[in-house]
């Protein structure tokens, strides 16, 4: 991406200089032509005046053609411009990625993987509320297990020393958008707006660099995955939610995850860091994870980078 931008700023640095000499070279022109004998003809005498307003005429249409020439060659280099400056604000995945996220006309987010080794996800959305942060990011502690945290920047904003908190522990941060809007209902820019507003706030906030976007109410269409992807995402969705926002019960959040007929190598799970019951929950969860042998990771550690495609059923499967 940066070897990119430099080549958009040498492209119009060029045609702005070549922009400067051409209007050097009108002057020019023009200071000749006024100094130009106005008739080089054998009979200049008695048609002098008649060939002086043919020549100013034919100078005029001149003139006219090279400022419309001119205002065209500006408006290239202007757009040019604009170009370079969105593509240095929009964030891309590197060019060196060779990934298909389309099935059937359908572009799918990264719903689970397709791995040999026996491994999970964890995945807190944070969007409201914050009691409970502080014990959850302990149990994970006690069992030594990392996870992935999708913010909200509203989130990000009302707790940043929570978000620093959950880097130091070394777990992902990921982006759940600026406002937890349903995205698929927004614009090209509109989503590109919620993605980067967050991305800058915990940038600036911890030097980390958010790749992992998780829409809010798992709510997409085609576009928002290429958003997405356009802005340096992967998008991640879940292969089994706990329904911990539902509040029916720490035994019901254990059961679901733990006992899941989904629940299988590169599966990853969805729960809340402000629902009433995760906390409640999760030492179990955890636990009945381990104990069927899974081995806990964060989604960043899960998915395939690069060379992959995805399944109908939005598993990525590598190529290699």
């Amino acid at each position: 991406m940066r070897g990119e931008n430099k080549s958009l700023e040498e492209k119009i640095s060029l045609v702005l200089g070549e922009l400067e000499k051409k209007l050097q070279n009108e002057k020019g022109e023009e200071k000749s032509a006024d100094i130009r004998p106005v008739c080089e003809g054998k009979y200049c005498g008695g048609c002098r005046r008649e060939c002086s307003a043919a020549s100013k005429e034919e100078r005029k249409k001149e003139v006219f053609r090279k400022n419309v020439v001119l205002q065209v060659v500006k408006s290239a280099a202007f757009l040019l411009a604009t170009v370079a400056l969105v593509q240095g604000i929009v964030r891309t995945l590197p060019d060196s990625v060779t990934a298909n996220s389309s099935v059937g006309g359908r572009e799918l987010p990264i719903y689970g993987v397709e791995t040999d080794k026996k491994q999970v996800a964890l995945s807190f959305d944070a969007a409201w509320g914050n009691e409970d942060t502080g014990r959850i990011l302990e149990i994970l502690k006690k069992h030594n297990v990392r996870v992935t945290f999708f913010m909200t920047g509203g989130w990000v904003e009302s707790y940043p020393d929570d978000v620093k908190a959950i880097l130091a522990a070394g777990h992902d941060l990921g982006n759940h958008s600026e406002n937890h809007k349903n995205m698929s209902q927004l614009s090209d820019a509109e989503c590109e707006e919620e993605l980067m507003k967050v991305h800058t706030k915990v940038q600036e906030l911890t030097g980390y660099e958010m790749f992992l976007f998780r829409p809010p109410y798992g709510d997409y269409d085609n576009h928002v995955i290429k958003d997405a992807y356009k802005c340096g995402y992967y998008p991640i969705q879940w292969s089994i939610d706990s329904l911990d926002w539902k509040d029916y019960g720490a035994d019901d959040i254990v059961n679901r995850v733990v006992n899941s007929d989904k629940l299988k190598n590169g599966s990853i799970i969805l729960m809340h860091n402000g629902a009433k019951f995760t906390a409640d929950a999760l030492d179990r969860v955890i636990q009945g994870l381990q104990d069927k042998g899974y081995e806990l990771v964060p989604i960043s550690e899960l998915i395939y980078r690069d060379g992959y495609h995805m399944l109908g059923d939005g598993t990525q499967v590598s190529d290699k």
